[in-house]
């Protein structure tokens, strides 16, 4: 079973993102996921992973039709607080979504592989169920900032010690053994100390900058094939005799035919 988030680690997660020294950070993490989704209004998103409910208000306020689910009771508690009936909240695994196939246009997993037990599974399950897109957002090994959250899980007790961290080579192949090679776009963000974010805030938003592999947010936007369900159908053939009368097709006429000629 994947880690489900307590009481205490949902306060922690909402808090982190309400502080507006972090403000900087969830900024440039949603302003990069936005430019590769580019969702439009009416589509139906299911995040996958929703938490407290951030990306859920976000996408509600930009038009969207929103569905969110999430493992844990505390997450889903404050996101209902924070966005009452306004949209659908489930209770469920990310490796077995409760949903048909291609229910949605987009689903989202916003940091939420990094805390499944089959992360191939999750991501299989959210091609699944959209038709369209899916965007992942994940945790780069790689960054330096990946490297100091690891090691200090090392010393302390910490949230990134049950995390697994990605790198963009790995998300990407992960993709292409689900879906083949379909299109798809990625970029990162967070290359620099938050600290710096009075000078860095525009070197930070380049597209040049955001294609270096090494920042600490990856983003991945997936274009998905039409997929369709088939089923087989059965075909009796028949054998016409000789000389049997063109147009006596179905086998139900040859069997007439036989019994009348019998008689």
């Amino acid at each position: 079973m994947a880690h489900v988030f307590d009481f205490k680690a949902a306060r922690e997660y909402d808090n982190w993102h309400q502080n507006p020294s972090n403000r900087f950070i969830a900024d440039l993490q949603d302003e990069l996921m936005l430019r590769l989704l580019e969702p439009a209004r009416r589509e139906r998103v299911l995040d996958i992973g929703c938490g407290t409910g951030r990306h859920l208000l976000m996408f509600l306020e930009m038009g969207l039709d929103v569905t969110g689910l999430d493992a844990s009771p505390y997450m889903l508690e404050i996101a209902k607080k924070r966005l009452g009936h306004r949209v659908e909240l489930h209770r469920c695994e990310a490796e077995d979504l409760p949903f048909e196939d291609n229910s949605f246009n987009i689903a989202t997993l916003i940091t939420t592989l990094e805390f499944v037990d089959d992360p191939e599974k999750a991501l299989q399950e959210a091609c699944r169920v959209a038709k369209d897109r899916v965007f992942l957002g994940v945790l780069n090994r790689y960054a330096i900032k990946g490297i100091e959250r690891r090691l200090k899980g090392i010393f302390s007790e910490s949230i990134y010690n049950r995390a697994r961290f990605f790198s963009v080579w790995e998300l990407r192949r992960n993709v292409r053994q689900i879906v083949g090679k379909t299109p798809l776009r990625w970029g990162t963000v967070h290359h620099l100390p938050a600290c710096l974010r009075k000078y860095t805030r525009y070197i930070e938003r380049c597209t040049l900058i955001q294609k270096w592999p090494f920042g600490s947010f990856i983003g991945m936007a997936v274009t998905l094939s039409p997929r369709y369900q088939t089923t087989n159908i059965p075909i009796e053939y028949v054998r016409r005799p000789r000389g049997a009368v063109p147009g006596l097709m179905r086998t139900g006429d040859w069997r007439m035919r036989n019994e009348s000629n019998d008689q």
